[in-house]
Formats: structure tokens, sequence, C-alpha cells
């Protein structure tokens, strides 16, 4: 299956509130391998943008204003996408982002999933990482990927840094080392990158007990039998200790 990892940004966060997509970022994995097959695209809102989205991604009202509207890159973004797995960090954000761009343009244009299957890593940390933080930052952290970059958020940089993500969440990961810009791509060579092997720094210590914390295990075993009106499984297993070896 053709996978893509998708970002946006926005001019807020709820498209209830009229609030509209920026930025669209994306990246393609096949076979387990990043490819130098991506989209990305700046697009005018017609509106302003919230000061607490620009403290979170650094686009501004006035950087968007000769960049195109939504319908004119909807045809290219639609096919890039159509018939992959998008994957999404918080997928609900994004793909209702989405489908309020394509209600816009026309009641009759399908939902992105009518085209496309959702993969929601937020959903998957959660299940894989409970009660820990799971933001694509904390998840960096536990899977030593390097997001020093991340000063503020982008869409094409946290879909490339998510991709990484999420392959090293499904089993180990393989991205491309870039090295550079070509024509028509980035260029890089692929490499595998393995998970370090837990390293036991000591010995483990080995605790026996004392005399006194023997003779009370052996009362609470007596205790317990006596309840029970048989044996515990542990004065079972001491007498066969026991017994003489033929």
């Amino acid at each position: 299956m053709r996978q893509i990892v998708l970002d946006t940004e926005t001019t807020g966060l709820e498209s209830r509130q009229g609030h509209r997509i920026i930025e669209i970022g994306c990246v393609e994995i096949s076979n387990r391998r990043l490819t130098n097959n991506r989209f990305h695209q700046y697009i005018n809102p017609q509106r302003e943008i919230d000061e607490g989205a620009v403290e979170v991604h650094g686009i501004t009202t006035e950087f968007l204003a000769g960049k195109p509207l939504f319908k004119d890159i909807v045809e290219d973004f639609l096919a890039f996408v159509k018939g992959a797995e998008l994957i999404i960090h918080n997928a609900p954000f994004d793909v209702g982002f989405i489908n309020n761009e394509l209600k816009l343009l026309s009641s009759s244009l399908a939902q992105i999933e009518d085209s496309c299957s959702i993969l929601d890593t937020l959903s998957m940390a959660r299940q894989m990482h409970p009660g820990q933080k799971n933001s694509l930052d904390a998840l960096c952290k536990r899977y030593e990927i390097n997001n020093s970059s991340r000063t503020l958020h982008g869409a094409l940089l946290d879909a490339e840094i998510l991709a990484d993500v999420y392959l090293s969440m499904t089993g180990g990961q393989v991205r491309l080392s870039l090295d550079g810009h070509e024509p028509g791509g980035l260029s890089g060579q692929a490499t595998e990158v393995k998970h370090k092997p837990v390293e036991r720094k000591q010995k483990l210590r080995i605790i026996t007990a004392s005399e006194a914390e023997a003779a009370e295990h052996e009362k609470r075993m007596v205790a317990i039998a006596g309840v029970s009106g048989s044996k515990t499984v542990w004065q079972l297993l001491q007498e066969a200790e026991d017994e003489p070896v033929n």
C-alpha cells in the first residue's frame, strides 16, 4: 500500500469558526522507505491568522498574500494522495480541515476518507504508550529522532519527522539520509536505522531471605494450608526438592 505522511498548518484551531488551511506538507513512503516524492504548498486563506497560531508556525498573513488559493491547488493535492493510506498525527484535526476546504469549494466533492484510508499515529501512540506524553516532540525523544530543526511547526518538516517516528513505531526505521537538494526532489542515500540494544550497566543483586524471614514465611504457608485443607504449591515444591535422588 502506498503511504503518504501528511501535516497541515492552519489560521486557528477550529474550522467551524472559519479557520482555514495555510500549508500542506506530504511525504511518500514506499516499501518502508522515504522517497523523493512529496507535495508541499502554502495557501492564501483569505483571512487573518490568529496570533496564537503565528506563534506556533511563524506563518504570517503578509507572507501568504501572493500564494495560491486552495481551489488552485486542490486537483494536484487530491491526485497526489489518491488511493494512499494517509498517516497523520491527530488525524481528526487535519482531516476535518481538509474536508472543510473541500466542502467550501463544492458540496458535491467527496470527503478525503472516500479516496484515502486514514491512520492516526496519535491514537496508535496512546495505545502503545498509555499514560505517557505522545506529542510529536515527545515521540521524537522516545525514539531518539533528531528534531532540533523544529523550532517552529511546519507542515513539510513535521511530515518528514512524523515519517521517521511512524517507521520507528512500527518496527525499525528505514529513512532517507538527506545531504542536499537536487532538481525534482531531495537527494540522499537510503539507510537503515536500528534500535539500540538495551545495555545492562550492572549485574542484578540476589538478596536471600534471613532466617527470621524464612521462619515467618514457613508459618504463613502452614496457616494457608490449614485454612485451605491442602498443602500449598510452595510446600509441595519444597518436599519435592528435599526428596533423595536415587
